[in-house]
């Protein structure tokens, strides 16, 4: 915001106000550092039908000429949430696992909770951050007693320690896409963030073992 160089710039906290949203408690109640925020609120696809609708309503008041035209995008955008939303709650409602390992930070709670999941992360929400030896083990024998056949790993993240924990306890890797972040490919296919979170579902069912 500080580097657009404009003055009178209006900034828009899209989560501001959504409940829930203070994520310390997520962090530390999945090992995450304590009191660090969870910034992934994208990935509850109910809370982003109300961000979008706050998204409307700003530009209308800084725009009152092109209000219609933001509430008619807003709501068309909005129906593809909640079919997506949809997807989600009925590929995931039935599945051979419920835990998420993952083998990188904490980037997957919000979509978790949404889902009945429980996401079981590496380390924080921190995504430079190291985990220790003893986390590690600690992952590992969490997966074994899951019975997980598949660690995830995130893109444009390196799955090193996603690959340690899997060869440790013969599951395979897949990846995840936390939604804030593109590949240059992705971007020239067009691809957006619906697209992303519909790989994600799939990734999901299968890593899970969901059945339908």
């Amino acid at each position: 915001v500080g580097g657009a160089g404009r003055e009178g710039l209006k900034v828009m906290a899209a989560a501001a106000g959504l409940e829930g949203t203070g994520g310390g408690a997520v962090a530390r109640r999945e090992g995450g550092e304590s009191g660090v925020h969870d910034p992934h609120v994208w990935l509850d696809l109910a809370r982003d039908q109300v961000i979008v609708e706050k998204i409307a309503r700003t530009l209308s008041s800084i725009d009152p000429e092109g209000r219609e035209s933001y509430q008619k995008n807003a709501r068309l955008y909005n129906e593809k949430l909640q079919a997506l939303d949809r997807r989600y709650r009925e590929g995931l409602a039935v599945c051979r696992h419920r835990t998420l390992v993952l083998g990188g930070h904490s980037a997957f709670s919000y979509l978790a909770r949404r889902y009945g999941l429980t996401q079981v992360p590496l380390y924080g929400v921190n995504a430079d951050a190291e985990p220790t030896p003893r986390r590690l083990a600690e992952i590992v024998e969490i997966a074994r007693g899951a019975k997980a056949r598949y660690i995830f790993y995130e893109t444009l993240v390196s799955p090193r320690l996603a690959r340690v924990v899997a060869e440790e306890i013969g599951a395979r890797i897949l990846r995840l896409n936390p939604g804030a972040n593109m590949t240059k490919e992705q971007f020239d296919r067009g691809m957006t963030f619906l697209g992303i979170m519909e790989q994600n579902l799939r990734n999901l069912r299968k890593g899970l073992e969901c059945e339908g």
